[in-house]
C-alpha cells in the first residue's frame, strides 16, 4: 500500500536524460534560437515570441516559438567575427565542435525574423539595419557583415539549453538555445514572411490557458522555465553556469484512444516508451489503460487492474513471464478480488492464451496484490507461490501459498528465463521481489513504486528493514531496470534507490529534529511538522510511516517509547559559538 501521485494530477519530479547516443540525431538538422528578453513592469522578464506563417505541412505551422533556423554553411565561416567566448571556449560550453556556429545562427536568424541585430558599433549597425530586407541566406549576412566592418557580440548571448525533436517526426531539428537581453535602442520588428505577428510577454502570461497561444512543447517548458525567476539578469546568471545541459529529446507516445504526442522526458512513461519504441513510431502508451496487455520484452507482458487510486495510483500491474518461444506461463501479482477481478482475470486469461498458466507468484499480501491468486488459481490449477505475512493487519487473510521461497531461490520457466527470489522485508514482512535474470529486470511489487515512496506501516512494516531492503538493490548483481507494481518501466535502477533512501534519512531527521523540539510528544502531534509537504487529507496515512520511522530512532537508541507517547533521547544542538 501507498499513497500514490499517479492517482492524481500532481506532475512527476522533473529530471533530465543524459545527453542521448550520437544516433538518436541522425537525420536531424542542426539549429540555433535565441531567447530574447527585456524587464518588464515591476522587472518581471518578458520574453519575445513571433507567431510563425501558415505553411502547409510544418509542423511549425502557426505556432509561437523563439526566433531561430537551421544552420547555414556561411555560419561557420563567422566565427572568426565572434567577440566573446573563444571557439575553444565555445566547444567546451556546448560540448560540440565549431560550436560558435550556432551562436551566429541565432544571431542571424533574429536579425532576419524579427530586426533584432547582436552586433557592430552604433553607426554600422544602424547602417545594417537599414539593409535587413536584403538579408535572406547566410551568405547574405556574411556579405552584410564585411561590407560594414561588423564584429558579432556573442558575449551577449548565454547558453541555455538542447533539444532534439523526437524520432518518427518528418522533419527534426537539433536545436541550441540562447538567451540573451534585448539590444539597447533597438524595436523588434516583423518581417511578415516567416514570422506574422511579435509579443513581449511574460512566462506565466504566454502560459495562460486563457490566452489559447499555440506552442510547441520545447516552448512550453522553457517558458516554465524561464518563469521560475524574478529578473533577466538572473536567468542571464543562471544560464552563464550551465555547461553541457542535458539533451531533452521527448518521445512519441499515444494516450488510450490512440492520439499520439511527444512524451517529455520528465514524464512517467518517457523511460518505457524509449525502450519499447526507439524508432519513434509513436504507438506505446503513456497512458495505462485497465486490461490492455503490453508486451514489454519477448519474455514480459504486463496488465494494469482497473483499481487505479489515491493508494494504487494507475492500478496494480499483473505480470505474465514466460520463457522465449515456450508455451508456460507464470503470473505475478495477480491483483485484488472486487469489482475489478473479474474483467481482470479475463484479460490476464487472453494475454497468456495460448500458453498455459504454470504459476501464481505474490510479491506480497496487500489487498491490491494477492487475494486474485485464488480465482485464478481454481481457473488455471495453477499453484501460488509467496511468503506469510509476521502480522495479519492489511493483510490477505485468505492467501494460501503452496510454496514459500526462500531468499535467493530461482525458479526456472524454461529455456532462456529464470526468476530469482530477492527477499525486501520493510513495506511488508513477506515480501519479495523477482528478478528476471535474463534481462536483470526486477518486479519490485511496493518495494519501488514509481513516483512514490510506500507507507512503512508498523508492526507489519518496518523502517529498518526497508532500508537495509533497499541497500541490498544496490549491490544486486545484473540488475538493469525495475517493473514495478504500480507505473511504468524504470530503467536507472540504482539511481532511483539511492534517491528513495536519501528521502527516507532525509525524513528520519526531520522526524528527530521534531520530537526534540516537541519534547515528549505522540506521532499525531509529530506529523504536521514532519510531513508538512503532504497534504493534511493524508496525514492519517502519514503518520503509520511517522511511527515506523520513531520505531527505529528507538532501536537505534535515539528515542524511547512510553505508550502513545515519545521522548527524545538524543542531547539538544550546542548553539555556535560566536
Amino acid at each position: 500500500m501507498s499513497t500514490h501521485p499517479m492517482a492524481s494530477a500532481s506532475a512527476p519530479p522533473a529530471s533530465a536524460p543524459s545527453d542521448a547516443p550520437d544516433a538518436d540525431a541522425v537525420g536531424a538538422r542542426r539549429a540555433a534560437s535565441l531567447i530574447v528578453l527585456r524587464d518588464g513592469p515591476g522587472g518581471t522578464p518578458e520574453v519575445l515570441l513571433l507567431r510563425r506563417a501558415e505553411r502547409d505541412g510544418d509542423m511549425r505551422s502557426g505556432v509561437w516559438v523563439f526566433p531561430g533556423g537551421v544552420l547555414d554553411p556561411q555560419d561557420a565561416g563567422l566565427a572568426g567575427l565572434c567577440d566573446g567566448d573563444t571557439a575553444a571556449a565555445a566547444d567546451d560550453r556546448l560540448g560540440v565542435p565549431d560550436a560558435l556556429a550556432y551562436t551566429v545562427a541565432a544571431i542571424r536568424e533574429t536579425f532576419e525574423e524579427v530586426g533584432l541585430l547582436y552586433a557592430g558599433a552604433d553607426t554600422a549597425r544602424a547602417a545594417a539595419l537599414g539593409e535587413r530586407a536584403l538579408v535572406n541566406t547566410g551568405a547574405d549576412f556574411a556579405a552584410l557583415c564585411q561590407r560594414h566592418g561588423l564584429r558579432l557580440d556573442a558575449a551577449a548571448l548565454a547558453y541555455h539549453s538542447h533539444w532534439l525533436t523526437p524520432p518518427g517526426m518528418p522533419k527534426r531539428f537539433d536545436t541550441r538555445f540562447f538567451v540573451a537581453r534585448a539590444p539597447v535602442g533597438q524595436v523588434a520588428v516583423v518581417d511578415a514572411g516567416e514570422a506574422l505577428e511579435l509579443a513581449w510577454l511574460t512566462p506565466a502570461q504566454a502560459l495562460k490557458k486563457e490566452r489559447a497561444l499555440k506552442l510547441l512543447p520545447v516552448t512550453r517548458e522553457t517558458l516554465k522555465d524561464l518563469g521560475r525567476f524574478d529578473s533577466v539578469a538572473a536567468i542571464l546568471a543562471d544560464a552563464r553556469t550551465r555547461r553541457h545541459p542535458p539533451r531533452m529529446m521527448p518521445r512519441l507516445g499515444c494516450d488510450a484512444a490512440g492520439r499520439v504526442r511527444p512524451v517529455l522526458p520528465r514524464e512517467w512513461a518517457y523511460a518505457e516508451i524509449a525502450r519499447l519504441d526507439p524508432a519513434g513510431r509513436g504507438d506505446v502508451c503513456f497512458e495505462l489503460p485497465a486490461d490492455r496487455p503490453v508486451r514489454l520484452s519477448d519474455r514480459v507482458v504486463r496488465v494494469t487492474c482497473g483499481n487505479g487510486s489515491v493508494m494504487t495510483g494507475p492500478g496494480t500491474n499483473t505480470y505474465l513471464v514466460h520463457a522465449p518461444g515456450g508455451d508456460e506461463v507464470t503470473v505475478i501479482d495477480p491483483g485484488p478480488d472486487d469489482a475489478h477481478t473479474e474483467a481482470h482475470l479475463a484479460a490476464v486469461m487472453q494475454a497468456a492464451a495460448p500458453r498455459r498458466i504454470v504459476r501464481i507468484v505474490a510479491t506480497h499480501t496487500h489487498v491490491d496484490h494477492s487475494p486474485a491468486a485464488r480465482r485464478l488459481a481454481e481457473l488455471t490449477g495453477a499453484p501460488v507461490v509467496g511468503c506469510q505475512p509476521a502480522h495479519p493487519q492489511w493483510q490477505d487473510h485468505g492467501f494460501a501459498p503452496a510454496h514459500q521461497p526462500q531468499d535467493g531461490e530461482r525458479l526456472v520457466l524454461g529455456t532462456g528465463a529464470t526468476l530469482r527470489a530477492v527477499a525486501t522485508p520493510g513495506h511488508a514482512s513477506n515480501h519479495v521481489c523477482w528478478l528476471l535474470e535474463e534481462e536483470g529486470l526486477l518486479f519490485t511489487g511496493d518495494h519501488v513504486m514509481q513516483g512514490s515512496t510506500v507507507v512503512i506501516n508498523p508492526p507489519d512494516g518496518d523502517m529498518a528493514a526497508y532500508l537495509a531492503s533497499l541497500d541490498k538493490l544496490l549491490h544486486l548483481p545484473g540488475l538493469r531496470a525495475f517493473a514495478p507494481g504500480h507505473g511504468f518501466l524504470m530503467v536507472e535502477p540504482q539511481a532511483e534507490v539511492r534517491r528513495l533512501i536519501a528521502h527516507r534519512l532525509a525524513r528520519e531527521a526531520k522526524v528527530a529534529a521534531a520530537l526534540q523540539a516537541a519534547g515528549p510528544a505522540t506521532a499525531h502531534r509529530l506529523v504536521p511538522q514532519v510531513y508538512g509537504d503532504v497534504p493534511a487529507s493524508r496525514h492519517g496515512i502519514a503518520e503509520r510511516s511517522l511511527t515506523a520511522h520513531l520505531l527505529k530512532l528507538v532501536a537505534d537508541g535515539r528515542a524511547r517509547r512510553e505508550g502513545d507517547t515519545w521522548h527524545s533521547l538524543e542531547a539538544p544542538a550546542l548553539e555556535a559559538s560566536r
